[in-house]
């Protein structure tokens, strides 16, 4: 296995389970499996533990794939955050779709849901980081 690939899996996997175990105490002991009303908005418990747990588990995620997985790829700081930014914008609408589709639309409990999901948005942000987001930087570029 390459060391890049180990990397990312070792880090990624570590935020992932970070990310999962934030998202369930989220859900089972902030929002105590409540909606949660902000003003005119409500949002479903799984929602706002989504949103919850994503807000910093990304902060968890950029750092680590900056100075850990992707360190050698030239891009400034500026560029890679903000390339980060978008596959994690992407990332937080697929987790969405796929946690109103999973639970309010076929009926599963929350959190085996959102680890469904995250497996297939593990797939698409190792392959949109490696290939597109934090690739290495060429000459001509």
């Amino acid at each position: 296995m390459p060391l890049h690939t180990f990397r990312y899996a070792a880090c990624g996997g570590g935020n992932t389970v970070l990310d999962i175990l934030l998202f369930s105490a989220f859900y089972n002991f902030v929002y105590q499996k409540q909606n949660l009303h902000i003003g005119a908005y409500t949002l479903s418990p799984h929602i706002a533990s989504l949103i919850s747990s994503f807000s910093i588990s990304f902060c968890t995620g950029f750092y680590l794939n900056r100075f850990v997985i992707f360190h050698e790829s030239g891009l400034s700081k500026r560029a890679q955050l903000s390339r980060f930014i978008v596959v994690n914008a992407i990332c937080i609408v697929l987790n969405i779709v796929f946690l109103k589709l999973l639970v309010d639309g076929l009926g599963l409990y929350p959190t085996p849901a959102k680890i469904i999901a995250t497996v297939f948005i593990i797939c698409f942000s190792y392959f949109s980081q490696t290939y597109f987001f934090f690739k290495k930087k060429t000459v001509a570029e």
